[in-house]
Order: structure tokens, then C-alpha cells, then sequence
């Protein structure tokens, strides 16, 4: 599948059991430390990987809706994690979004990366990767406390946490990695 979202593309592969080893045990994503991502500090067999979907955007929040969507038609269409797309769902809209708007400032001139894998035993892996200079995801107030609770931002964060199984930021709050199992 390819479509075109901004005036970027959109790759989606999927891999069955009979797939090629070695297109499996990669993962192919641009980055700034090299050509390939591998799936790091995850118990992802690259064997078992049954979908793959790399994704790459312009930093504009109207092309998050269609990237969303065609994610996760892949996904459902994979039945990797059964019952859990809708959480799955709002939470790579959500990561999407504070990468598009406060990543990359909707800087349409810069690109927004998604990586997807699934594991039928393990589950489902979301990375998405923003330019930006990154953050301390410690330093964001709760959102269900005080103050806080009135403000019309601070959610984003809050709602993956409470929507995915495991959460962690990478490379100074620059990449998101999200597992539901």
C-alpha cells in the first residue's frame, strides 16, 4: 500500500511466516544514526513479525487523520492484538499529534517517522520518532490534579499511558516507543 500523505509516501509491508528472514529482522526507518532500527530492548521475535509498516510525514496535522487511519486498517487487518485496536488507535493519534505539534512545531517542511511492528505473541510496537530537540516527559504536570485539570493541553501523554501497555521515551523524548500486548 502507498499512499500519498503531505508529499510523503506511505510503505506498508506486510510479512507472513514465509517471508525472507533477513526482510524480517530489520526494520528499515531513516534516522540519524543509521539506515537500519531494529527493534532494541523488546522481546520481538523478528521471525514472528507479521507486519510491518514504516511511515513517514510531513509535520502538518492534517495529514495525522490519514496516516492514522491507513496504520490501522494494516492492523486490524493483521489481528495481531484483537479487541485492543480502538486504544491502540487513540493512542498513535495522540503520539502523532504531539509529535507534529510540538516536535516539529507543524513545520510542514519537517518529517514525522512511525515504525509498526507486530508479534502475534507479543503483541503490537509503536516508535514514532520528531525532529525536535525533545523533552522530559518527568517534567509534564499530571493532568488529574489541580489547576491542571481545567487546562486544554497535557492530556496526550497522560492518555498513552493509560491506553498502552508500556511506555517509554527514547533519545531525550525525541522517539516514543508504545507496546500493547
Amino acid at each position: 500500500m502507498i499512499a500519498d500523505v503531505g508529499s510523503l509516501p506511505l510503505e506498508s509491508r506486510g510479512r507472513t511466516p514465509g517471508a525472507r528472514k533477513d526482510e524480517r529482522a530489520k526494520l528499515k526507518m531513516p534516522s540519524g544514526d543509521s539506515a537500519e532500527e531494529h527493534l532494541p530492548e523488546y522481546d520481538f521475535d523478528p521471525d514472528k513479525l507479521n507486519l510491518r509498516v514504516r511511515v513517514a510525514l510531513a509535520a502538518d496535522r492534517k495529514a495525522v487523520d490519514q496516516v492514522v487511519e491507513q496504520v490501522m486498517e494494516s492492523v486490524r487487518d493483521m489481528k495481531c492484538v484483537n479487541g485492543k485496536e480502538d486504544a491502540i488507535e487513540l493512542a498513535l493519534q495522540e503520539a502523532l499529534a504531539n509529535a507534529v505539534v510540538h516536535g516539529a512545531k507543524e513545520d510542514p517542511s519537517k518529517v514525522i517517522e512511525c515504525l509498526v511492528a507486530c508479534d502475534e505473541q507479543r503483541g503490537i510496537l509503536i516508535i514514532v520518532r520528531d525532529p525536535g530537540p525533545g523533552f522530559d516527559p518527568g517534567a509534564i504536570p499530571s493532568c488529574t490534579v489541580g489547576e491542571n485539570l481545567y487546562s486544554n493541553h497535557g492530556r496526550g501523554i497522560f492518555l498513552i499511558n493509560q491506553l498502552m501497555d508500556e511506555v517509554k521515551f527514547r533519545k531525550n523524548g525525541t522517539e516514543i516507543h508504545m507496546v500493547k500486548h
